[in-house]
């Protein structure tokens, strides 16, 4: 039987790439929106609002799985106070009013896959993140703690409920990658600060892998969600330049200036997390791009 499952924030970077490999793959797919209804091919789109606590029953009818992704870019704007609570509460809000209508209907969800992100450890410097670890005592770190306890409230359900801590997901035309890569193709490309920070980073590809591993498989947990490689950013700037056949621009940006221009949401850019795979890896899971080498050759189109 065809499985039908709902994606807050569908219509978001991962979203869109997750929706199309369900599609492909045969499943019924859908959508929450409080503006303006996309039509997508095969995509069912129900109107919700955070803010206001509204949300279409019908958006569950059918639904057995519910893919959790909504919330606020965590880059996209400077961290004031206002702004800070708005990317949690889109977070904790969104699956807070979902569970609230489970409360009042029938329903068929049996689990809810989350994401979450490597933020949860932030600065660690050298230490291997596993999961049983608990989270920085900073915005990034309790935000993610915040984000994490709301989901878990599915198991007052019974469900399966999987949260995965997502490391810098790469792809050549959305996200970081297209931003980071810039610089270095104009020629004046440099590590950020004092370049020993551990970059945790997963493919587009693996990033969508993970999630239909999860899907369709009977997991269950918090895992990390990176590749099995992680490289100080020195060492990340240095292959990509080298990819490029550009040179590297040492001195380094320094972190004075990133912190001054960016403030405390820096961190992003100069915290070191070095996450560990290991328990994602002793499920199964096997990825498409586990180097970066073969990461950056797909992203660059060195190879097919």
């Amino acid at each position: 039987m065809i499985k039908k499952i709902l994606i807050t924030g569908g219509s978001g970077f991962l979203g869109t790439h997750l929706t199309k490999e369900l599609l492909e793959r045969g499943y019924r797919v859908n959508h929450l929106s409080r503006g303006e209804r996309r039509q997508i091919l095969g995509v069912t789109t129900y109107f919700w609002n955070i803010e206001t606590g509204e949300i279409d029953e019908r958006c569950l009818e059918g639904v057995e799985i519910i893919i959790h992704l909504a919330g606020a870019g965590i880059g996209d704007k400077r961290w004031t106070d206002k702004r800070k609570q708005e990317i949690i509460k889109s977070r904790v809000d969104s699956i807070n009013l979902i569970y609230h209508l489970m409360d009042k209907i029938n329903h068929q969800v049996e689990t809810v896959i989350s994401a979450s992100a490597s933020g949860y450890y932030s600065d660690r410097g050298d230490e291997m993140m596993e999961e049983p670890a608990l989270p920085k005592n900073d915005f990034l770190g309790n935000c993610c703690h915040l984000w994490e306890k709301a989901v878990d409230r599915g198991k007052d359900f019974d469900l399966r409920i999987v949260k995965l801590r997502t490391g810098i997901i790469l792809d050549k035309e959305k996200g970081a990658f297209p931003k980071l890569v810039v610089p270095f193709k104009l020629g004046v490309g440099a590590p950020l600060g004092n370049g020993r920070q551990w970059m945790s980073w997963i493919h587009i590809k693996d990033a969508v892998g993970v999630y239909m591993h999860f899907i369709e498989n009977d997991l269950g947990g918090v895992y990390n969600m990176s590749s099995p490689e992680p490289h100080r950013n020195k060492a990340f700037s240095s292959l990509l330049s080298k990819k490029l056949h550009k040179f590297l621009w040492v001195p380094a940006v320094p972190g004075i200036v990133l912190k001054i221009a960016l403030g405390e949401m820096s961190t992003i850019l100069l915290g070191s997390t070095k996450m560990s795979v290991a328990k994602l890896l002793a499920t199964g899971y096997r990825f498409k791009y586990p180097t970066l080498n073969m990461a950056l050759d797909n992203l660059l189109d060195k190879k097919v």
